[in-house]
């Protein structure tokens, strides 16, 4: 699933400013209604050196792809929580409760999701 990334200094403030905080024991999500999914990943130089800050945001980028496609289009911030270590298996954890736990995940029903297949006869055979 492709979503944009946030860029824009406006729209940080914006988000962090009508966005709704919701903590975890890893990371923090900010999060409000937009038209599309977004996503930026805040890291600052409080969480170590370059090498650290980037691991940190593959980490969170990666949890973050792997829920994107069942996701409700709203604006997303992700800021971590300063640990001595960090792994893929938490954040992406966290981030998916997180998702439930403030319903931003789309409910399927089997009838929108199971494929219905027809198979034409052919005559004679």
């Amino acid at each position: 699933m492709k979503y944009l990334r946030i860029k824009k200094k406006k729209e940080f403030a914006r988000i962090l400013k009508n966005g709704k905080r919701v903590h975890a024991e890893t990371l923090t999500l900010v999060y409000c209604a937009d038209r599309e999914i977004k996503m930026a990943v805040c890291v600052g130089k409080k969480y170590g050196k370059s090498v650290v800050r980037n691991r940190i945001k593959r980490l969170l980028r990666e949890a973050y792809r792997t829920q994107a496609e069942t996701l409700l289009p709203c604006a997303v911030l992700l800021i971590p929580r300063q640990q001595k270590e960090y792994c893929f298996a938490a954040f992406s954890k966290d981030l998916a409760r997180l998702f439930k736990k403030e319903k931003l995940i789309e409910t399927r029903t089997e009838e929108d999701t199971s494929a219905k297949l027809e198979i034409p006869q052919k005559d004679g055979v």
